[in-house]
C-alpha cells in the first residue's frame, strides 16, 4: 500500500476554510432568504433556474442534475413550491415517464423580490472580500473541480467554460 500524499498546512487551511466558509455562507444565505421571501437557498435556486429559461419550464431531470440534488429531493422541493402557487407541475408531451416544471407569475415575483437580498449576501460575505485576481482564480479552480466530479459521475456539466 502506497503512503497516502498528506496535505500541507496551507493545503489543509485551504481545504477547512473552504468547508467552514461553505457552510456559515449557506447558512447565512438561507437566513436572507428565509427573511426576504420565505423561501429556502434551494427553493431560491429552483426558481432561480425557471425563471433562467425562456419558457419558464424544465423538465425535473435536467433541473434536479442543474442543482446537484437528487429526484425525491427535488420532488420534495417541487411540491412545497407547488403549494405556495409558485410553480406547476405537468406531463412531458415529449416522454410519459417525464414531468416539467413551471414557473407561475408568483413564483416569478417571489424570486424577484429575494433576489436584490440574496446577491447582497453574496457580495458582502463573498465577492467583495476577494480582488478581482482571487475571484478569477477561485472561479477557475472550483470550475475546474466541478467538472471532474460531473465527469467522474457520469453527468455532463452545465457550466460554462471558463
Amino acid at each position: 500500500m502506497t503512503e497516502p500524499r498528506w496535505l500541507s498546512r496551507t493545503e489543509q487551511a485551504a481545504w477547512m476554510n473552504f468547508l467552514h466558509s461553505g457552510v456559515l455562507l449557506n447558512r447565512v444565505i438561507d437566513h436572507q432568504l428565509k427573511e426576504d421571501s420565505g423561501l429556502s437557498h434551494v427553493q431560491y435556486a429552483v426558481l432561480a433556474r425557471l425563471v433562467e429559461q425562456p419558457s419558464g419550464e424544465i423538465r425535473m431531470s435536467q433541473l434536479a442534475g442543474t442543482l446537484n440534488t437528487s429526484k425525491s429531493g427535488l420532488t420534495y422541493q417541487i411540491g412545497q413550491l407547488e403549494k405556495g402557487g409558485l410553480v406547476q407541475r405537468k406531463p412531458d408531451p415529449d416522454d410519459v415517464r417525464g414531468v416539467i416544471a413551471v414557473v407561475t407569475e408568483e413564483g416569478r415575483r417571489r424570486q424577484a423580490q429575494a433576489a436584490p437580498g440574496h446577491v447582497a449576501v453574496v457580495r458582502d460575505y463573498l465577492i467583495d472580500m476577494l480582488t478581482p485576481e482571487q475571484i478569477s482564480v477561485l472561479a477557475e479552480g472550483l470550475g475546474g473541480v466541478y467538472r471532474r466530479l460531473h465527469a467522474a459521475d457520469g453527468r455532463r456539466s452545465p457550466l460554462p467554460d471558463l
